[in-house]
């Protein structure tokens, strides 16, 4: 059996329905599977938007890029916002001794 890209892509689909399914019997997988979800769907929003603007319909591709980062920023946001908290310090910091943004 050659493995071949279609080939790929099917059991990878048969692996994530597999895995939807006994969610629905399993508590733990259904919590896992809806956690994994809530992630995988913003960055298939990506690709698809990405290869829809690189297919040339410019368009649809910029609004469900759009739509799939937008989604993606706000599951990230837990993290987000921390990090942007830390880089505030650090720049706070960086300008109390006297090396923040050198002029020319």
């Amino acid at each position: 059996m050659r493995y071949t890209k279609e080939k790929n892509l099917a059991i990878i689909l048969i692996a994530i329905g597999a895995l939807l399914l006994l969610g629905k019997f399993i508590p733990f997988l259904g919590f896992i599977s809806g956690t994994i979800m809530s992630y995988l769907i913003p960055v298939i929003m990506i690709a698809i938007g990405y290869y829809g603007i690189k297919r040339g319909n410019a368009l649809f591709g910029y609004i469900i890029l759009i739509i799939g980062v937008l989604s993606l920023l706000s599951k990230l946001a837990w993290l987000l916002g921390p990090l942007l908290a830390i880089g505030l310090i650090i720049f706070g910091i960086s300008m109390l001794r006297g090396r923040g943004l050198k002029r020319y």
